[in-house]
């Protein structure tokens, strides 16, 4: 097969492949996992292949005109966000298996489910604008039917919500795209940006408005305020949805797609130092403790979390918003590492909703001793959640202060504070769930209380275990992505 055009091959492979399952309605659970987890498996060998062994050339889908273009190309942008979603996406494929035998619908799950995968995977090999704005629309419509798997008034208002939501912000990121057509001297991803420098001198405070539009439409997906709602109202879709949505997929294509934006569209030189970056500085910093704040005034386990991404999603943008290589490298180590440590998190919480339909805070006193393994992993990816060191989530959030110290702007110094008291809200409403369950308020319950209370099969512990060894791993060696990052920022990969 032709190098440039293998590039379709991980995109439509398991798109195509959800369709033929819908369509055949294979309702055999045996066959159908089968079926699954070989689509799901292969394509991301596919994936990972061509990232790691590819000539890396672009390859032009079709040309509408000397601007307009589909294309696909391999950059090192792509193979962090493609690696992060192929591993991801087989390990919460073998955890779906078990948990939707309680949900219904497989069969329409799994094909959307595959179909996403291919989906994302455009996004991750989008060679410009155009072409990933193209599969940014197409993963809003794959996910709401996912979204909306149950058929109550609530998966229905949700579903609502999360297109209302989607459709305004692929807007306001379309008017970013129309006016890179015309300033931009093309469409390309280019480290640095892509704007024409005498065109876009005239019309710079026109252009930054553009930016910051633009920003908010792609920053609906990263749940940036205001427009964060949907995201603890999708919470009451499966649990592999909300890992997915909130972990892997839908969020990080928002961060994915602001990080071309600012680096490889408009350029940070241009944006670096006006009214407009001190905008999304001050936004991410109050994102961030808002997150942390309503996630402390939860009790239900998977809002939560939900909330928790909300937070950590802005510490991304914060690091993408310093407009610096220090922050760019922070911000995609803490892309990773909260990718594993949340998916991980909601495994967790649906695996108590698996086993015991126990949805709050409350409600888990004592689960302990009872779930052994669900709360092992628990405990451990909260340690790395809440920043302690040596784990995983210390590195990145010690690199985005550095990188805010040396950035120099005020409200950076702002976005310092809110990592503070974000960090503090954090340690407080993760191990409040861990407290509960190790040391429960009363010594005694009735023995109803802990009827069936006990680790799932291996189908869904397994995946947990794997995720929390991954968490302490990358937490200890640091300086692997630390080094991969920084070629990036700096335009080297």
């Amino acid at each position: 097969m032709n190098e440039k055009l293998a590039l379709l091959l991980p995109i439509l492979f398991p798109v195509i492949s959800g369709v033929i399952l819908l369509i055949s309605k294979l309702e055999d659970r045996q066959k159908r996992q089968k079926y699954v987890s070989f689509v799901v498996i292969l394509n991301a060998i596919f994936v990972l292949s061509i990232l790691y062994f590819d000539n890396k050339e672009a390859f032009v889908l079709y040309r509408f005109s000397e601007k307009l273009s589909l294309i696909l190309h391999i950059d090192g942008m792509s193979i962090v966000f493609g690696t992060m979603v192929s591993i991801l996406w087989v390990i919460t494929t073998f955890y779906a298996f078990e948990y939707m035998k309680h949900e219904g619908m497989e069969t329409k799950f799994f094909s959307f489910f595959m179909m996403t995968f291919g989906i994302v995977i455009g996004i991750a090999f989008s060679g410009n604008m155009v072409t990933l704005y193209l599969f940014y629309e197409f993963l809003t419509l794959v996910t709401l039917p996912l979204v909306m798997h149950g058929t109550d008034g609530k998966t229905r208002y949700a579903g609502r919500i999360y297109l209302i939501y989607m459709m305004a912000g692929a807007s306001l990121a379309f008017i970013g795209l129309v006016f890179l057509v015309i300033y931009g001297n093309s469409l390309d991803f280019v480290m640095g940006g892509i704007l024409n420098t005498e065109l876009a001198s005239k019309d710079a405070e026109m252009l930054h408005v553009v930016y910051l539009l633009a920003f908010f439409g792609f920053g609906v997906k990263a749940a940036i305020l205001p427009f964060y709602y949907w995201l603890p109202t999708a919470a009451v879709a499966p649990t592999p949805v909300t890992a997915l949505l909130h972990a892997v997929a839908v969020v990080k294509a928002g961060v994915f797609a602001i990080i071309r934006l600012t680096y490889y569209n408009f350029g940070t030189e241009f944006l670096k130092g006006t009214w407009v970056q001190n905008v999304i500085l001050a936004m991410t910093a109050l994102t961030i403790v808002f997150g942390s704040t309503m996630a402390l005034r939860t009790p239900h386990i998977k809002r939560r979390y939900g909330y928790s991404t909300i937070s950590n999603l802005s510490y991304i943008l914060f690091g993408i918003a310093l407009m610096t290589p220090a922050g760019l490298s922070a911000g995609l180590l803490h892309m990773i590492y909260h990718a594993v440590l949340k998916i991980t998190l909601f495994f967790c919480a649906g695996a108590i909703l698996y086993q015991n339909h126990r949805e709050y805070a409350y409600e888990i006193q004592g689960f302990g001793t009872k779930m052994p393994m669900i709360f092992l992993s628990m405990t451990i990816v909260s340690i790395g959640m809440a920043g302690i060191p040596p784990f995983a989530g210390f590195h990145s959030k010690y690199a985005l202060g550095t990188a805010a110290v040396e950035a120099g702007n005020p409200y950076a110094f702002l976005g310092i504070a809110a990592l503070i008291i974000s960090a503090l809200l954090t340690t407080l409403y993760l191990f409040e769930l861990v407290i509960r369950a190790y040391f429960p308020v009363k010594k005694e319950y009735p023995a109803w209380y802990y009827d069936g209370v006990a680790d799932p099969n291996k189908l869904m512990t397994v995946p947990l275990l794997v995720l929390s060894a991954i968490s302490v791993v990358i937490g200890l060696y640091p300086k692997f992505f630390v080094q991969i990052f920084d070629a990036i920022a700096q335009g080297i990969l």
